[in-house]
């Protein structure tokens, strides 16, 4: 810093050195324009490359999330054992011979649907009835059923099938 090679700041008890700028040439327009085309080829092959590093990362993600051959062999056995057995259950299934009849499903089908229509119509009665007595009931409907023990279709959350 004596000699001049160098200059010192200082800030309060620190002490900055750096080099001395007047005395490194001047560089003209010609040179700071070709050193501007110099920065921009970097920072475009800067940016490609980072470019093509995220990409491969992504690839490489992808590749390491994905399953290896041993994995993807040992898949396509499991399947094959379950593909088998199925196959098996479906040959059973085919070769039983108590299969329910059409007049036995149709039976069963028009029971079902006196049943439901019995049932919605006990329902329907019993909530007018219900209905009626808690017109001149001086308490909440849910208190009058705790007192009763009437237990609901919607307390068991059941519903009648369609």
């Amino acid at each position: 810093a004596q000699q001049g090679q160098i200059r010192e700041k200082a800030y309060g008890k620190q002490k900055i050195y750096f080099a001395d700028q007047e005395q490194l040439p001047a560089a003209s327009d010609a040179e700071l324009r070709s050193l501007d085309e110099a920065i921009a080829t970097l920072s475009a092959k800067v940016q490609a490359a980072q470019q093509s590093c995220r990409h491969m990362e992504a690839e490489l993600k992808e590749l390491n999330g994905s399953m290896t051959t041993a994995e993807v062999a040992r898949e396509i056995e499991e399947l094959r054992k379950d593909c088998a057995n199925y196959t098996e259950k479906l040959e059973r299934i085919k070769s039983a011979t108590n299969h329910v009849t059409p007049e036995e499903k149709e039976k069963v089908c028009s029971e079902q649907k006196l049943y439901c229509k019995e049932w919605r119509r006990r329902k329907r009665m019993a909530t007018e009835l219900l209905d009626a007595i808690l017109e001149g009931y001086p308490k909440s409907k849910k208190q009058f059923f705790e007192e009763v023990g009437i237990e609901t279709d919607e307390e068991h959350n059941v519903t009648l099938p369609a």
